[in-house]
């Protein structure tokens, strides 16, 4: 096991610390990728050979030195890959390493549900399901000529791979990216799906006038959505052209929510980040003749001078809505 895949048990207003838990970890190796707004994956083959300790003693001295020097616990998954790490992140909790030796891949995976593979989507899982293969271990066994039949000849392929223990993946270095995020915690476990909407729609007005008063548009939304028992998920999509138009960020964010197909959720936060700023004078944008895009953007300058002027909460949540 030489991948870990570590969560930070970050506080929402907290996310800023991100960048000197990933120095923690480069303490160790050089090679650690980020996954905002929490995560990170780090490469241990060199530390291991470098200190005598395997990737589970590490993650021990890992851990209490976040407690130390950040006062931040974390869970921490262990695997031969990162595929394999993260999915064993989801098994781990605070304090508690969940390791999947190399040998034991198959065995692990075998009862999980198809979902809980890194880049299998809700749509995805619902057509496997839809044919009975809704543990991994039955998509291990299925012929792959039915996966390719039913999800494409690539994308078939990488899953039976996966759903088998093979994991291919590798860890790529790189920082945390330029972003902007905004979180609505509820002050009850909620479940009504109108309440979620609302969330988002305020977090995304939120996003989009930080945006314009940076003179900054984003190419990527992620949705990130914590549950009552302190598991997420986390959802990205690129927009089909860099934005600040809350408009816009509010229909990404709204697509991303509808395709989760949560089912009497309990919520406790969402979360959006926008990320891969660039200025907006680089920008390019599609013409519009559309009248009503042109009103929403007009009533959008207009509120932004209104909070430059009167300070942020001079327009209501929801009120620019299109």
């Amino acid at each position: 096991m030489t991948i870990l895949c570590v969560r930070f048990q970050l506080p929402p207003t907290h996310e800023a610390a991100l960048p000197g838990l990933l120095g923690l970890l480069e303490d160790f190796t050089p090679v650690v990728q980020a996954l905002p707004p929490d995560a990170a994956l780090a490469d241990l083959r060199g530390a291991e050979r470098y200190f005598g300790r395997d990737a589970v003693e590490l993650a021990s001295v890992i851990r209490v030195r976040a407690l130390a020097h950040h006062g931040v616990d974390c869970a921490i998954g262990a695997g031969p890959g990162p595929m394999l790490a993260r999915v064993a992140l989801g098994e781990a909790r605070p304090g508690v390493t969940c390791a999947v030796p190399e040998d034991a891949a198959t065995e692990f995976l075998a009862d999980k549900p198809v979902a809980a593979l890194p880049g299998v989507g809700a749509a995805t899982a619902r057509t496997l399901c839809e044919y009975g293969l809704d543990t991994l271990g039955l998509v291990a066994t299925a012929p792959l000529s039915t996966l390719q039949r039913l999800i494409g000849a690539k994308a078939g392929r990488e899953l039976r791979e996966k759903a088998s223990g093979i994991d291919r993946g590798r860890v790529v270095p790189d920082g945390v990216s330029r972003s902007l995020a905004t979180e609505r915690p509820f002050t009850r476990d909620e479940l009504d799906p109108d309440r979620h909407r609302r969330a988002l729609l305020s977090a995304a007005e939120e996003l989009g006038a930080r945006l314009r008063a940076l003179d900054k548009v984003c190419r990527t939304l992620t949705l990130t959505v914590r549950y009552a028992d302190r598991s997420s998920t986390t959802r990205s999509r690129t927009l089909k052209e860099p934005t600040a138009h809350s408009a816009a960020l509010t229909r990404a964010a709204y697509g991303m929510y509808e395709a989760l197909g949560l089912q009497r959720a309990r919520v406790r936060a969402l979360a959006l980040r926008a990320e891969g700023l660039d200025p907006a004078e680089q920008a390019s944008y599609q013409l519009t003749f559309d009248p009503l895009d042109e009103k929403a953007r007009r009533i959008e300058e207009v509120a932004d001078r209104a909070r430059a002027k009167f300070g942020p909460h001079a327009v209501m949540p929801g009120s620019l809505a299109a």
